[in-house]
């Protein structure tokens, strides 16, 4: 079992989220990095969708009661065992009484924390990700609190392991929004030409981003269906990406869409942060998703064939 000694700022059960119930009005919820989990529990053989707990922030504390063998992924939140100083993206094995804890950075938002075979939850609509704004999911659907104990079965040593985890970066790809037309043309090239800062306001529903250039406008939509990624452009000028944790309708006009690939960088944007966007192609987008998973199978491959060669 893994007990949370501190919190933290938000620290919560996820998964890849819930999908096939947007129209019955349920958000998405799940990891805001699908890429670092999957990297976690890919170190660990455990399936890709394995849950994991996302860690914002940071300035959590957990104590391991069982043995076993866990990996961190994402940001460097200055993650401590005992102590003593663990690199991102690599595994540790663990025994019964270690501390492992977070703190901070200026460069990044979120780390992932799996450990091996997975937390014992009950799955809500097919998943154990938390919706923070339902209350259901995860553990009671609320972030882990100081005293919450987290359910896992205890595992023999595996060897100290890393992975090369892409970098992140504050250029994001996106595609063409569908109301570009209606607010101007020229929305979309003074969107694109300027650099945008992040605003204290942004969370899990969404980024909200504040440039010096003017993108106000007057126009507004009858309400649609809105998925994580999709830029909206409410009237004062200033855009908000929505993120997994977001409504499933809106009636703002969408700009642009950020590439699945990149929806990664959007999760470590701290608030103060600026960020530029780039826009590709279908085919582009298409290309960057093949590549991460090409990654993932790389991965794969090299964790099977260590601890093949170290058994």
């Amino acid at each position: 079992m893994l007990k949370t000694l501190k919190g933290g700022i938000q620290a919560c059960v996820q998964d890849l989220g819930r999908s096939g119930y947007r129209h019955l009005g349920v958000s998405q919820a799940g990891v805001l990095d699908p890429l670092a989990m999957q990297y976690a529990n890919t170190l660990l053989h455990n399936p890709e969708y394995t849950s994991v707990i996302e860690i914002t922030v940071g300035l959590c504390q957990f104590e391991f009661l069982l043995d076993t063998n866990f990996s961190i992924t994402g940001a460097d939140l200055g993650a401590k065992l005992n102590g003593q100083n663990l690199d991102s993206n690599w595994r540790y094995a663990v025994k019964a009484g270690d501390i492992l804890s977070f703190s901070s950075s200026k460069d990044g938002l979120r780390a992932y924390l799996a450990v091996q075979g997975g937390f014992q939850l009950d799955a809500v609509l097919n998943s154990y990700s938390t919706d923070l704004q339902a209350g259901f999911g995860g553990l009671a659907g609320h972030q882990l609190k100081d005293g919450d104990v987290l359910s896992y079965e205890s595992f023999p040593p595996l060897s100290k392991v890393g992975a090369a985890l892409p970098k992140y970066n504050n250029r994001i790809r996106v595609l063409e929004g569908p109301h570009c037309e209606l607010i101007g043309s020229s929305k979309l090239q003074t969107f694109i030409a300027q650099q945008w800062q992040v605003l204290p306001q942004s969370n899990r529903m969404g980024v909200r981003l504040e440039g010096e250039q003017d993108l106000s406008h007057t126009q507004s939509i009858p309400s649609q269906a809105v998925m994580p990624g999709i830029i909206q452009l409410p009237p004062n000028g200033k855009p908000i990406i929505l993120g997994n944790d977001c409504q499933t309708t809106g009636g703002y006009p969408i700009i642009a869409q950020v590439i699945e690939a990149d929806l990664r960088h959007l999760s470590q944007l701290v608030a103060g942060q600026s960020c530029t966007f780039e826009l590709v192609t279908r085919e582009e987008a298409k290309q960057a998703t093949e590549l991460q998973a090409k990654h993932l199978a790389q991965l794969k491959i090299a964790i099977n064939n260590n601890d093949k060669n170290t058994k």
